[in-house]
């Protein structure tokens, strides 16, 4: 973590001025956020948020760049009607917030969506993402879940528990070089440790001197520098889910 007064720094960069191009629905109990592909498709992709919620525009903004590449894409609400976090708020709490908010307990969600996506889209191939809080959400959803396909953890990490590397299918984690939530020494553990015991297909990239947030939460024009490493990293998202999915 960071320093106690600002632990995780995940409001590095713009919250999008972004409409979305999906709409809301009810699943089960819990609302979500939908966008359906321009074609036909048996695909689909579930997004766990990060810290800010399901209604980010940001994650939104993704999901339907997801969906133009040919998959049903849902953004769920995985605090389940909680409050998100507010990026004023004060972050001497946050860590007390977050224990409120355990991204390894969501398979009651997932089971939904997963049920939703087949029923009311048809999908048969399913992948999953998510980014910070729900990074660690597919770190877990990859151990247990065999029938979705693929899964790209971005900045997010199961950092608590030691049996957390035998991952069920194909996992891609991305991570920021210069990420004061996940230092350099817990990227390296995870790929020791995949290298041990992980018996299907991953790849761990970490890009060099990016921050936290940075794939969907910098606003692509805000630094030169930064844009071709925000293509990148969402260029290498899409071809995973294409190629495994």
């Amino acid at each position: 973590m960071a320093n106690e007064a600002h632990p995780c720094p995940c409001d590095i960069g713009h919250k999008l001025e972004y409409g979305g191009m999906g709409h809301e629905v009810q699943v089960e109990h819990i609302k979500a956020y939908v966008t359906r592909s321009p074609v036909d498709t048996d695909k689909a992709v579930i997004i766990i948020q990060d810290i800010f919620g399901w209604q980010l525009p940001n994650t939104r903004y993704i999901a339907d760049m997801i969906a133009g590449n040919g998959y049903t894409t849902i953004v769920p609400d995985f605090f389940v009607g909680q409050e998100a976090w507010d990026p004023s708020g004060d972050w001497s709490i946050f860590p007390e917030w977050v224990k409120t908010r355990n991204a390894r307990k969501i398979d009651k969600e997932v089971d939904a969506v997963l049920k939703f996506l087949k029923q009311q889209y048809h999908a048969r191939k399913i992948g999953i993402v998510g980014f910070c809080w729900g990074g660690v959400g597919v770190h877990h959803v990859m151990l247990k879940y065999t029938e979705i396909r693929a899964g790209v953890s971005v900045y997010g990490i199961i950092k608590d528990s030691e049996d957390v590397y035998n991952l069920k299918n194909p996992t891609l984690f991305l991570f920021a070089e210069n990420d004061t939530v996940i230092p350099l020494e817990q990227v390296s553990l995870l790929t020791q440790k995949l290298k041990e015991h992980c018996k299907v297909e991953y790849q761990i990239k970490t890009f060099s001197g990016q921050t936290h947030g940075f794939v969907h939460r910098k606003r692509e024009d805000c630094s030169p520098e930064d844009k071709p490493y925000i293509d990148e990293a969402r260029r290498n998202l899409l071809e995973w889910l294409n190629k495994y999915v």
